[in-house]
């Protein structure tokens, strides 16, 4: 073959770039694509699992998060190309620190279904407090059942990972004094070395909502909402502005990591949401305003970790009827039972 002139060389790098610029297109949608929504199914006026995943792909919700291995949810996702985070039972937990039991959950729950549904984590119980009867079953369960993705060859695909709440870290104002309770450290950081240690992601669940209605006084709505006209509270460790009460949430949890000697682990925030009724400012308009807010902010990053998208999941897809205790428990839903949206919301 000949040496190309320039006009020749124009005319064959034409189509390369093309396919170029889709294939980076395609990587800066995937990387943009940082919503999910938690799929609850405590309710029993709910939709079938195959009108679910419908309802997930017609909204372009790409991100599931289920919080137990339930097989019709598991057959439904097969082919649809949504992400999963799959969770384990609080009550669960002690059952798996037997490994040959672990083994068994991911056969039956995960090797069952892989590839055909592409699990992303597995959240090893949730929201386990320091003084609950499962905290030392936590770890061992994680260890066992990460073994057992391991000896599937899978460790690179689907990451190990436990979901906890906002509660752990004390003095989270500024963010950056934020640390993990005395009571939690114990119980923390041995987790927390194991994700470093496998690359995995820590889960936390956000919510402005019951931040702001446990100190109304202090906090304003406007700043729960992301409404703030401007900065709310000015942090002086490198004088970082805050104008919502969620960066401030996530950003105290970074510094406690950074504290617990993890400075570079990810959070993945596997809950956030308002109620649409129930309780205090939980109204259709205010759960409207948050969800659009945090679905256009989480692509942003945070003031401690700017430009980076925030992975997120939208509490939660339905109302469930059955949620207890009572009131705005049952009133975090996206879409009312009967597949209608309680808010004009687009998902990205």
């Amino acid at each position: 073959m000949g040496f190309l002139d320039a006009k020749d060389c124009k005319a064959f790098m034409a189509p390369i770039l093309l396919l170029l610029g889709f294939f980076l297109s395609g990587l800066e949608l995937t990387g943009a694509q940082s919503v999910g929504v938690c799929y609850g199914r405590n309710g029993d006026n709910l939709p079938s699992e195959a009108d679910v995943i419908n309802l997930y792909k017609s909204n372009g919700i790409g991100r599931m998060r289920i919080y137990e291995p339930n097989q019709p949810t598991l057959n439904a996702l097969r082919g649809s190309n949504i992400e999963l985070i799959i969770g384990i039972l609080n009550n669960n937990l002690q059952a798996l620190t037997d490994a040959a039991a672990a083994t068994d959950w991911v056969q039956n729950n995960v090797r069952n279904f892989w590839p055909d549904v592409k699990f992303r984590y597995i959240a090893v119980g949730n929201e386990v407090h320091p003084n609950d009867a499962e905290v030392g079953f936590v770890l061992p369960a994680m260890q066992n059942i990460r073994n057992a993705i391991a000896s599937a060859n899978l460790q690179d695909q689907i990451k190990v990972s436990t979901s906890i709440d906002t509660t752990l870290v004390e003095n989270a104002y500024p963010p950056s004094q934020g640390s993990f309770t005395g009571a939690a450290s114990s119980f923390i950081k041995p987790i927390i070395d194991f994700l470093v240690s496998n690359g995995a992601p820590l889960l936390v669940n956000v919510y402005p909502y019951f931040a702001y209605t446990l100190n109304p006084q202090d906090i304003s709505l406007q700043y729960a909402l992301f409404t703030s006209s401007g900065v709310v509270v000015t942090d002086p460790e490198g004088n970082r502005g805050y104008q919502n009460l969620f960066d401030a949430l996530l950003d105290a949890q970074y510094s406690a990591l950074e504290k617990a000697g993890a400075p570079n682990l990810q959070i993945v925030v596997s809950e956030s949401g308002w109620p649409s009724e129930g309780g205090d400012a939980a109204s259709v308009e205010n759960a409207a305003t948050f969800y659009k807010n945090l679905i256009n902010h989480v692509k942003n990053g945070t003031p401690k970790r700017p430009g980076q998208a925030i992975e997120t999941y939208l509490f939660a897809m339905f109302d469930e009827n059955q949620k207890n205790p009572p009131g705005i428990e049952r009133h975090f839903g996206l879409f009312s039972p009967s597949q209608q949206p309680k808010y004009q919301i687009s998902f990205g």
